[in-house]
């Protein structure tokens, strides 16, 4: 079986290529194009002695349809996660947003739909329902664009179902609730945390604290969006993937400083807080749907995930890759 990860170099998009590459499959890892040759988090491999055989690495971007056309031939399943996703950025360029998730979403699933694949996996957010009308959140719940980010997920998550129902491509939109876990953007706030204890600080500067998220460690889930690519019932469908619990920004500070021991204190920054009517306040995952589908079961409890996380980024060379010193739009 041959695989295509778009969106590879990134932070779920490289644990997705370890988990494949881990079931024996054949990778083709997409990763933005640039100068340096970078392949992001894949630069581990980068060395030929370190590189799995079963690994193809190409650097390219999705806005251009011609590529994609390229990078889609005598592929079996399409893991489709190259996006923008940073949602305070959103705020200063939602064009650049509707280029890259919109239009390269288009521009992937006409390839995949010439090329014959097999299964086509795009990925959506839970930022897509905005804050919760109802909880736990299930896949009726209505779809709230609360940001251009937001906006630009539930046009791609369209675009992809559209050619499921247009033209019978065979499309599955995975749809994760909060994903953590090592190499995630420190723009985030348990990476943002994490690092800046890591760093020395006492006072670590924080956004809102008080809106709540269904939280799911990184593994758990890459195993969800494997499952779904194997299951024939998800087809035409959007599926989340979570753990049916919500906790607290507040909760998830205290833990986060219980588990590094440490006597820190939250500092507010006003740059951290989103337009009030653009924060999402409370998200919690419905995951019945995924769970009597496939068999779904998160592994990582919140504190076994955490405890990983930490452990990653209090080793020196990680830590040194991230700047605690600034905020990251």
């Amino acid at each position: 079986m041959r695989v295509l990860v778009t969106g590879a170099d990134g932070f779920i998009g490289s644990h997705l290529t370890e988990y494949l590459l881990g079931k024996g499959l054949q990778v083709r890892a997409l990763c933005l194009y640039n100068s340096l040759g970078s392949w992001g988090w894949l630069d581990a491999f980068s060395a030929e002695s370190k590189k799995p055989e079963n690994l193809e690495v190409v650097l390219g971007d999705i806005r251009d349809p011609h590529f994609c056309r390229t990078i889609t031939k005598d592929i079996d399943i399409v893991f489709h996660l190259a996006a923008l996703i940073a949602i305070p950025y959103s705020y200063h360029a939602p064009d650049t947003y509707i280029q890259t998730n919109v239009v390269g979403t288009s521009h992937m699933c006409l390839a995949a739909l010439e090329n014959g694949v097999k299964r086509f996996i795009h990925t959506s957010t839970s930022e897509v329902y905005g804050t919760a009308q109802y909880v736990p959140i299930d896949e009726k719940h209505p779809l709230q664009p609360q940001s251009p980010y937001s906006a630009s997920k539930i046009g791609a998550d369209s675009m992809a179902l559209s050619y499921f129902n247009a033209f019978k491509l065979p499309v599955v939109v995975a749809r994760p609730f909060n994903t953590y876990g090592p190499r995630q953007s420190a723009r985030a706030i348990i990476p943002s945390i994490i690092s800046q204890i890591a760093a020395g600080k006492k006072e670590i500067s924080v956004g809102d604290l008080t809106p709540t998220r269904d939280l799911n460690f990184v593994l758990d889930t890459c195993d969800g969006m494997w499952r779904l690519s194997q299951c024939d019932q998800a087809v035409g469908r959007a599926v989340n993937i979570g753990s049916n619990y919500e906790v607290t920004m507040e909760a998830v500070f205290s833990l986060i400083a219980k588990l590094m021991q440490a006597d820190v204190h939250p500092a507010v920054q006003g740059e951290r807080i989103r337009p009030e009517k653009s924060e999402v306040f409370r998200l919690w995952c419905d995951n019945t749907q995924i769970r009597s589908l496939t068999g779904f079961e998160p592994r990582y409890s919140l504190e076994k995930g955490l405890t990983e996380t930490i452990r990653w980024f209090t080793q020196p060379e990680n830590l040194r890759l991230y700047k605690t010193n600034q905020y990251t739009l």
